[in-house]
């Protein structure tokens, strides 16, 4: 007989591949619980307790991962940008955008102009990955200090 606690996280991880595959498509909470067969509590518990955040903010952070990478390319506006990545609130995106990455998008367009050149993707998706701010709250500030 298998762990219910594995189950679990089985149908937790299929949850969060689906946000990875999906995340443009207009996904919520209920739609997700749907794909798995549980009530949107039980799923935004479980997801919480298996990767410490809530679904809905997985999937923004996806969003604007995503984002991150259009608006580096330059061909799109902000909006175009807003909307491709699934979300259907430029003001909403905006304020997500400027509080995972601490700049806005239209700022972060203009920083990042040529800045990432020639940089393999793998490196790129690595060192501009969007930190919540108690992910930096919670770093351990004796490795700035231990000189």
């Amino acid at each position: 007989m298998t762990d219910p606690r594995l189950s679990e996280l089985v149908l937790m991880r299929r949850v969060r591949d689906r946000i990875d595959r999906d995340y443009a498509q207009p996904l919520d909470v209920e739609a997700l619980a749907r794909y798995v067969h549980l009530s949107a509590g039980h799923l935004s518990r479980q997801f919480k307790a298996a990767f410490g955040e809530s679904p809905y903010s997985y999937l923004m952070t996806r969003r604007i991962e995503r984002a991150m990478t259009l608006l580096r390319r330059g061909d799109l506006s902000v909006t175009e940008v807003c909307f491709a990545v699934g979300c259907s609130s430029l003001g909403t995106f905006t304020t997500r955008f400027t509080e995972l990455v601490g700049i806005s998008p239209g700022a972060y367009r203009k920083m990042s102009e040529g800045s990432v050149a020639g940089l393999p993707g793998c490196v790129v998706k690595q060192v501009t990955r969007p930190v919540r701010n108690r992910e930096v709250a919670g770093g351990d500030s004796s490795l700035a200090s231990s000189s």
